[in-house]
């Protein structure tokens, strides 16, 4: 599988790694983080998804001062680095259908496309329509 390598780490770049490779080993393969970077926001043990891009070392841009607070009920989750607690803002998931979630995607190495949300048990035609215009890949 091809990954991007990006962000904070030391040799910045696409590299290629063999099927079921983890974050850790893409950070591994780019040289590891700069000094002073952190891996904190990165889930190091999540199973890559070919073509996907791995940034590292980097935070969301504080919102400007004066501006609305970002809403968790129109937030965009992205399915295959969400936590549980994250997936649980999704209209109609708790904790269970989150577990659920989380546990597709660790089995299956990440989600590829939004309509494999509809393999996770639980998940119906009506659910999956509430849901899929509020998650990306």
């Amino acid at each position: 599988m091809t990954v991007h390598v990006a962000g904070k780490i030391r040799k910045p770049g696409v590299y290629l790694l063999p099927s079921g490779a983890r974050v850790t080993d893409a950070v591994t393969a780019a040289g590891g983080v700069s000094r002073g970077a952190s891996t904190g926001s990165l889930n190091l043990a999540r199973r890559l998804i070919d073509g996907e891009q791995i940034v590292v070392g980097t935070t969301p841009a504080p919102a400007p001062p004066g501006s609305p607070a970002a809403d968790p009920a129109t937030a965009i989750i992205d399915l295959n680095s969400a936590t549980t607690t994250e997936l649980e803002q999704l209209p109609g998931v708790g904790e269970v259908l989150a577990a659920r979630i989380a546990e597709y995607r660790t089995t299956h190495g990440g989600f590829t496309t939004i309509d494999q949300l509809r393999e996770v048990s639980g998940i119906g035609p009506r659910k999956f329509d509430e849901i899929k215009s509020r998650v990306r890949i």
